[in-house]
């Protein structure tokens, strides 16, 4: 997922004005996976007619369980993008895995929306739409089943679910939680 961009270089000599002396090639290198879930295009009512802004709700994740979740807002749609890429890098959890699936069911609510995760057995993929889908794939959950209980407002339902991956927890989380070894988790 390297991205190369060449940036061209000019000389402040005036016979050598606009051409290049040399190239720089720099490599960056994408952290995080991004999701655009959701755009919705508001409009206010002003003296002079609408004024028309974006919302963008995003998605984050470097598919090894570290997951965010944004918004954004602005004139135009790339600057809300933008702005929900930003938000959803200062909201980023780290989750509990149970090989490819989550360790145990879970609900996440957030406003009116609702979801239910279930692990699932390998093979079986993400069971899922629209919001939930995308915040579970760029989280690296590859074998899940969902439910959208209640809302289904986007960001809502993103937010729900991001709220529901923060609840898991695995035996080694417990069993330190609790202060009891590992084996007397199960009992």
């Amino acid at each position: 997922m390297a991205e190369s961009k060449k940036i061209e270089v000019y000389t402040t000599d005036e016979s050598q004005a606009k051409k290049p002396t040399r190239f720089i090639t720099h490599t960056e290198e994408k952290e995080f996976e991004e999701r655009v879930i959701h755009i919705n295009r508001v409009a206010k009512a002003v003296k002079g007619g609408k004024h028309m802004s974006f919302n963008a709700v995003v998605a984050i994740g470097d598919k090894h369980g570290r997951v965010g979740v944004g918004l954004g807002k602005g004139l135009e749609v790339a600057v809300a993008v933008r702005k929900g890429i930003e938000d959803a890098k200062k909201n980023i959890r780290r989750i509990a895995f149970k090989g490819t699936t989550i360790p145990h069911s879970v609900i996440g609510k957030f406003g009116a929306a609702k979801i239910l995760l279930k692990p699932a057995a390998p093979g079986t993929g993400v069971i899922a739409g629209g919001a939930v889908r995308a915040v579970l794939e760029v989280a690296g959950i590859q074998d899940v089943l969902s439910k959208s209980l209640g809302s289904s407002k986007q960001l809502n339902v993103a937010r729900a679910t991001f709220a529901a991956l923060c609840d898991l927890e695995n035996i080694q989380d417990v069993a330190i939680r609790r202060n009891i070894p590992y084996d007397r988790v199960l009992e």
